[in-house]
C-alpha cells in the first residue's frame, strides 16, 4: 500500500470538485496537495478525463520535479506547482483552472476590480492580473517560469500571497492556493464568481466606482478580523 494513499485521496477529491463546480471541461485544469514533511506533492495526471480518474492515479512528485510515485505523467503544470510550493512554505494546495470569466479577465489583461461587498468578504484588493510572460521566460523553462511570473507580479504590486490567494496570468488564466487543496478550489470558484459579477457590473455601468474603503474594511473584518462575528465559531 502506498504511504501517500491519504495524500492521493485528498488530491483526487479536490480535483473532482473542478468539474463539479463548473470550473473546467474535458481534461482542463489541475489541483495539487502537498506533504510538507516529505517535501512532495500529489497532482492530477496529464490529459486524463475526470470521469476516468481514480485516487490511485494521482502522481507524487518532489519539489525538484522528480517522479516519486505513479505510473502516469504528472500534469504539464507540475513545475509551476513545484515552484510555488518551494517559495511559499505555508500553502497546502494549488488549483489551476480554465474557468470562463477568470480566463476572460486574464485575456483582457485586467485586474478584477473590487466593486462590491461579496468581493470584500474574501479579500480587500483587486484580484491581480500578472503581465503577459516575457519572451525570455517563454523561451526558457516555461512552466517553471510561470511560477516565477506569479511571484514577480506579487512583488511588483506589493501583495502578500497570504492575503490574496489568487491571481490571473495575462493571456493565460487563473491560479489559486490555500492552506488545503479544498481551500485552493474554493478560492478558484470565488475568483470565477467575482469575475462574473465584475463583468456584469461593467456591462450595466461601465463607469461603476470601486467599492469604498469603509465597506471593504467592514466586510472583510467581520469575516476575517480579530473580532469576526460571521459564522458559528
Amino acid at each position: 500500500m502506498s504511504k501517500y494513499k491519504e495524500l492521493k485521496r485528498e488530491c483526487y477529491e479536490a480535483n473532482m470538485q473542478l468539474p463539479a463546480l463548473d470550473l473546467v471541461i474535458y481534461t482542463f485544469g489541475n489541483v495539487s496537495a502537498v506533504d510538507r514533511d516529505d517535501s512532495v506533492f500529489a497532482i492530477k495526471p496529464s490529459g486524463v478525463p475526470y470521469d476516468d480518474l481514480k485516487p490511485e492515479d494521482m502522481v507524487i512528485v518532489d519539489f525538484e520535479n522528480n517522479l516519486v510515485e505513479g505510473s502516469m505523467r504528472p500534469s504539464s503544470d507540475t513545475k509551476t506547482h513545484a515552484y510555488l510550493y518551494s517559495q511559499w512554505e505555508d500553502i497546502g494546495g494549488i488549483a489551476h483552472t480554465h474557468a470562463t470569466y477568470s480566463v476572460a479577465w486574464a485575456q483582457a489583461q485586467r485586474d478584477i476590480p473590487i466593486f462590491g461587498t461579496t468581493h470584500a468578504d474574501h479579500l480587500v484588493a483587486d484580484i491581480p492580473c500578472a503581465p503577459p510572460m516575457p519572451d525570455e521566460y517563454i523561451e526558457g523553462d516555461y512552466e517553471h517560469m510561470t511560477g516565477k511570473q506569479i511571484l514577480d507580479c506579487f512583488a511588483a504590486k506589493g501583495i502578500s500571497h497570504k492575503e490574496v490567494e489568487m491571481v490571473l496570468l495575462g493571456n493565460h488564466g487563473p491560479f489559486s492556493w490555500g492552506k488545503t487543496p479544498a481551500k485552493a478550489v474554493y478560492n478558484s470558484k470565488v475568483m470565477e464568481e467575482l469575475g462574473r459579477m465584475a463583468y456584469l457590473t461593467l456591462q450595466i455601468n461601465p463607469e461603476a466606482p470601486r467599492l469604498k474603503d469603509a465597506l471593504i474594511n467592514k466586510h472583510y473584518q467581520r469575516k476575517h478580523g480579530k473580532n469576526a462575528y460571521y459564522g458559528q465559531n
